[in-house]
């Protein structure tokens, strides 16, 4: 641990905060002449690389910097008067919990913008005669990370809502005007439409439920809400803000049977959208649920506790049966849709073990969380390169007959693909496995006042989720991977280009942080139990 003074540690975190959007500013303006390179697009597209990496090493620096003996505690706090007639303040703090999902962030969106470079730079931008430009690609993959990373470092609920909200516009457009139209009814523009009126409207709600806590409370502050515990705000204002909140939440988590923008979304997105939707945007939900809904309104929690999580097992089911659908020899599944619903029922154990509200359960969708957006992370990332070299994420083609298996023809490519698939389906030894144990484990015993045995039998139909799970990804990694034999009078299909350079450079951190997370699982907690303790205890350590 690095000893930085919190006048140093409050400077990093506003830099972490503003620096994409000045970064984004700078984008969208011309290149110096001796900074240009190749070409104006290469000249940008290192520019986004330059800025992603600085905010990653400021947020490393940060976390080197962090407190670990008192990660109850909010740190490089910032508290400015903003609105004063509303009594809306610049408050912003990081603790255990917000930690890691900043990193995380940081470090996506570093990868997708380093993945950018080397392949859109000579592949899709600068060869495309007609196209968007790469100076707003650019400028929107750093506002969408200023608005992310803000989410998880706002400390006032009205300052959560517009960070909530500033990632809407640049993944409507990164998905309308750069995705693909295959496999998605209506084309990119139809599935990035659905994306953002599902999502507006959810938050209308939530804003609403918001706003009745923080003027039924008399302040926005998050800290002194969670603190309060609902001491301030009787039963049926905790019930309608638990409802509202929670119904915004739930669309971006997305929770089923709120969930059917995503699939479409990650279909059509292109490869860096789709990784930043599922490592990045899905976790802004469950966090929102862990920092506003179960420390500011407990007894509205409770009553809405079984439902949540009796949606949470059903996504699980769901989500898995769908795959299952899409991996049939000859249903003509997408493979980015069918992890697009995969994440339907990862984020259904995440909903699990905050709808137990004890902190074993909040601690294992904590660590679902980042789990999640490591794996499904590098996961989309691999599919992108199975379809920059088949030129279709069309399982049937992927497991084609004559030689298309990719342990034959691209045996690192198809390794790691297997890699991926394991650790999604909870192997133990990888990040994976932990959150989904514990977030079991937590329904085993939910907290006092909860039924435990509708929660024993939600733990039941999750268990049997996983097998559901694991089903599907094995079939993937068969058919893809593994494929069938060609006949001696058929000939074999042509080696394809394996893993490049610049892929082993984007997608090693995520291998390398999942076999971590799996086998040293108490880096992640230590840092988020004693947050997740202090918070479901009304702010007392």
């Amino acid at each position: 641990m690095l000893d930085i003074s919190e006048s140093v540690m409050q400077l990093l975190l506003a830099l972490i905060i503003v620096g994409p959007l000045v970064g984004a500013v700078a984008a969208l303006l011309p290149a110096p002449p001796g900074l240009r390179g190749k070409s104006p697009e290469q000249a940008v597209l290192r520019h986004g690389v330059t800025v992603t990496g600085a905010v990653l090493v400021a947020a490393i620096v940060l976390a080197l910097g962090f407190d670990r003996d008192h990660a109850s505690r909010m740190q490089a706090t910032t508290d400015i008067s903003w609105i004063a007639a509303l009594n809306v303040r610049i408050h912003l703090g990081i603790d255990g919990i917000s930690l890691p999902l900043l990193v995380l962030t940081a470090l996506l969106t570093f990868l997708c913008a380093l993945y950018s470079y080397f392949k859109q730079g000579h592949q899709r931008l600068t060869q495309r005669a007609k196209g968007p430009s790469p100076k707003a690609f650019v400028a929107l993959i750093l506002v969408l990370e200023s608005g992310t990373l803000a989410t998880f470092a706002v400390l006032d609920l009205l300052l959560f809502f517009l960070a909530f909200e500033m990632v809407l516009i640049p993944m409507y457009f990164l998905i309308a005007r750069w995705g693909g139209s295959e496999g998605v009814p209506g084309g990119r523009r139809a599935a990035a439409l659905k994306f953002i009126l599902y999502t507006l409207l959810g938050s209308v709600v939530m804003l609403l439920g918001l706003l009745l806590i923080g003027l039924h409370a008399g302040t926005f502050d998050m800290v002194a809400l969670a603190t309060d515990n609902g001491a301030g705000l009787s039963t049926s204002v905790q019930v309608t803000a638990v409802l509202a909140i929670g119904l915004g939440l739930a669309v971006k988590t997305p929770m089923w049977p709120l969930h059917s923008w995503l699939p479409d979304a990650h279909t059509a997105a292109p490869t860096v959208g789709s990784v930043l939707l599922a490592g990045v945007l899905l976790k802004m939900g469950t966090y929102g649920f862990v920092r506003i809904v179960l420390p500011i309104a407990p007894d509205g929690m409770r009553v809405f506790a079984p439902y949540l999580a009796a949606l949470a097992v059903a996504g699980i089911v769901y989500g898995s049966l769908a795959c299952l659908a899409l991996a049939k020899e000859g249903a003509g599944g997408d493979l980015k849709r069918l992890i697009a619903y995969s994440s339907v029922g990862h984020m259904g154990f995440v909903l699990l073990g905050i709808a137990t509200m004890t902190p074993t359960g909040v601690n294992g969708a904590l660590f679902a969380n980042i789990a999640h957006g490591l794996i499904t992370g590098l996961l989309f990332f691999l599919v992108g390169a199975l379809k920059d070299r088949y030129g279709t994420a069309d399982l049937d083609t992927l497991a084609g007959a004559t030689g298309a298996a990719l342990y034959g023809r691209a045996p690192r490519l198809g390794g790691l693909l297997a890699f991926a698939a394991v650790a999604s389906l909870g192997l133990p030894g990888l990040a994976g496995f932990w959150g989904e144990m514990l977030t079991m484990f937590a329904a085993f015993d939910p907290a006092e006042g909860l039924s435990r045995p509708a929660f024993l039998t939600f733990m039941a139909v999750a268990g049997f989720g996983t097998l559901l799970t694991a089903a599907y990804l094995l079939v993937v990694v068969r058919r893809v991977c593994m494929g069938v034999p060609p006949r001696e009078e058929e000939p074999a299909g042509p080696r394809l280009a394996d893993i490049q350079t610049y892929e082993v450079a984007s997608w090693s951190p995520l291998v390398a942080l999942t076999v971590i997370a799996g086998l040293w699982p108490a880096v992640l907690l230590g840092l988020t139990d004693p947050a997740v303790q202090k918070l479901l205890a009304g702010g007392k350590s």
